[in-house]
């Protein structure tokens, strides 16, 4: 019982010699403490791995990685700090082979409680997909977060066809022109043409100093649902519904539009990406836009 077990990782002979970028783990399920104050823990999935630059190593130990993350699972916070640390010591576990890069991500939902437009008291949850990583080589230490925001956008082209169709349709109706006729008319044929909207998605990345206190997410997603002014709503009645509508009415958007409005609002604050998606409802096919900001921008 007490016999060395074999290492066929270290005494096995490497199938080529040839060195390989990364080495590690993915979806390694933990319960994941943020270091901002607003939020617990959440259930993440981290994905760990270092380089192998020898070609003679065999393997890495994977069980090395997996331990320097338990002290990262719901105990001490996972800090901006807190994960160049990581990356370091998963280098330094492997010094032995060689290693000097590293990279990690945590992947989780963030959850937050939004209110309802319009009805006193009335909120939901809303889960927002995330992420944080960090890269260690020889040119230091990047972090970086994203977030995922759901959106509606209503298309301008379709809402413009849409009026011209109602006022054309009113113009040909015998009716007097009083308000009250209008208004009568108005509740019943306002909506013989209607704009299209679709469900919306941003994904946003923020490059995050390794000295920031906190990663912000909460904060970065709330610019940018006010910039985007229409997102998606949680608990509704119907005068949240309407005043929903009345929102898209006023924020008309093209996939353009949307990125641009995410760009000018988040640009500094560490803002480097923006993706956008609208899953057209009158396309079999989605409308998209990127950017990527440039150095010095952000």
């Amino acid at each position: 019982m007490n016999a060395p077990l074999p290492d066929i990782a270290r005494s096995g002979a490497a199938a080529a010699l040839l060195p390989l970028s990364w080495v590690g783990m993915d979806g390694i399920a933990l319960p994941l403490r943020l270091a901002d104050a607003a939020h617990g823990c959440v259930s993440a999935r981290a994905s760990v791995q270092v380089n192998l630059p020898r070609p003679a190593i065999k393997g890495i130990h994977m069980s090395r990685l997996y331990r320097l993350l338990q002290p990262h699972a719901g105990a001490a916070p996972l800090s901006p700090d807190a994960l160049a640390r990581l990356l370091r010591a998963m280098v330094d576990s492997h010094a032995d082979c060689g290693s000097d890069a590293a990279r990690a991500e945590f992947r989780f939902e963030l959850l937050c409680q939004r209110p309802a437009l319009a009805t006193p008291g009335l909120s939901g949850w809303k889960a927002y997909p995330a992420a944080l990583g960090a890269e260690l080589d020889g040119d230091g230490c990047r972090l970086w977060a994203e977030v995922e925001i759901a959106y509606s956008s209503t298309c301008p082209c379709s809402a413009a066809l849409a009026r011209r169709l109602i006022a054309d349709a009113f113009l040909q109706q015998p009716c007097a022109a009083t308000p009250d006729a209008v208004y009568d008319w108005l509740l019943e044929h306002a909506t013989l043409a209607t704009p299209h909207s679709q469900r919306s998605q941003a994904r946003l990345r923020f490059d995050i100093p390794a000295n920031a206190a906190g990663w912000e997410l909460a904060a970065r997603i709330d610019l940018a649902e006010q910039a985007l002014a229409t997102p998606v709503q949680t608990a509704v009645k119907r005068a949240d519904e309407q005043a929903f509508a009345a929102l898209n009415g006023a924020n008309l958007m093209y996939v353009e539009d949307a990125a641009r409005r995410l760009q000018a609002a988040l640009a500094g604050h560490g803002l480097s990406r923006v993706d956008v998606r609208h899953q057209e409802s009158l396309h079999p096919h989605d409308a998209v836009a990127a950017s990527q900001l440039p150095e010095g921008l952000a």
